[in-house]
């Protein structure tokens, strides 16, 4: 006598069931999509960090409407800061000037290193004036640069390995619950088979 082959389980009485696998997809698709947009912003604001095409020389004063929340440096063209560079903010409340880190934008034939920070109590129409003891070239721009870019990108390329990782565990356990279930499943609808 032959033994009774095991029955075919449905998929849909499986548990957990197969919406696991499309909300895997989501996930996955959603961070990668999102780490994307994330770096080309990025980049973005990498590419426009300083305005170098508003430079202004030693003992030029420059206008400049500034607000607390959007945070504005001053960039030095070709060399780094050094001793001999002051630079003077004036303006409503009382603005100062803070170390603005290590960084650098490049263009075709220039290098610009941040200078100083600016600190601004609120918004408003500040003055800028800076002097070296060589001829130097100034320029306004954002807070960071390439190095700054580098860091942030990190973030960027971490949100879709962050989805596929998340996608792969849930696929994994989705499928390996699922064959457990089914396992539970065979022998208590074979041995029913099977009985006269």
């Amino acid at each position: 006598m032959q033994p009774f082959p095991p029955p075919r389980i449905p998929a849909g009485e499986l548990r957990p069931g197969r919406h696991w696998y499309a909300t895997a997809a989501a996930i996955t698709v959603v961070l990668i999509v999102s780490g994307t947009a994330l770096g080309v912003h990025r980049f973005k604001d990498a590419i426009k960090a300083v305005d170098t095409g508003n430079k202004f020389a030693n003992g030029d004063t420059v206008t400049l409407r500034l607000d607390p929340h959007h945070e504005k440096a001053i960039w030095i063209r070709d060399r780094g800061p050094s001793p001999d560079q002051e630079c003077g903010i004036t303006g409503p409340g009382e603005p100062v000037l803070t170390d603005s880190g290590i960084d650098v934008y490049l263009t075709r034939d220039e290098t610009w290193n941040p200078l100083y920070a600016m600190d601004v109590p609120r918004t408003g129409e500040y003055k800028v004036t800076c002097t070296s003891q060589e001829p130097s070239q100034y320029a306004i721009g954002g807070p960071g640069g390439f190095l700054t870019f580098g860091g942030r990108l990190l973030l960027a390329a971490l949100l879709p390995i962050l989805g596929i990782s998340i996608g792969a565990a849930i696929v994994l356990v989705t499928a390996l619950r699922r064959r457990s279930h089914r396992k539970r499943l065979l022998p208590e609808d074979h041995n029913s088979a099977a009985r006269p």
